[in-house]
């Protein structure tokens, strides 16, 4: 099970510096539909996965919610969930059980 929080922990940091080099790049080719793509389905699957139910929220509306006024205001609010990304806390690793705690927490489940 620690290894699987360990893992977990990693492969969410990593997903992270994934959607956040993804949206970087769209933003810098200026590839609307992209970051549309990227906003919608990556961000959310990732906020999600992170517990991070807020930004998944916010990821949803931003592409689901009422039309954007302008092209301008569209990249304003990907700079934003960029910026929200960024300040994500991720959730720590459990630290490692040594083996007499992992047995005597198994007694004390199984009662």
């Amino acid at each position: 099970m620690l290894h699987c929080n360990m893992t977990t922990s990693r492969s969410l940091q990593l997903g992270l510096e994934d959607l956040l080099a993804d949206l970087r790049h769209a933003r810098r080719s200026d590839d609307l539909g992209r970051l549309a793509l990227i906003a919608y389905c990556e961000v959310r699957r990732w906020a999600r996965d992170a517990g991070a139910l807020l930004l998944a929220e916010h990821a949803s509306e931003m592409i689901t919610a009422t039309p954007h006024v302008s092209r301008e205001a569209f990249l304003e609010r990907i700079d934003n969930l960029i910026h929200e990304l960024e300040a994500t806390p991720l959730p720590a690793p459990k630290p490692a059980l040594r083996a007499p705690e992992f047995r005597a927490a198994r007694r004390i489940r199984r009662g």
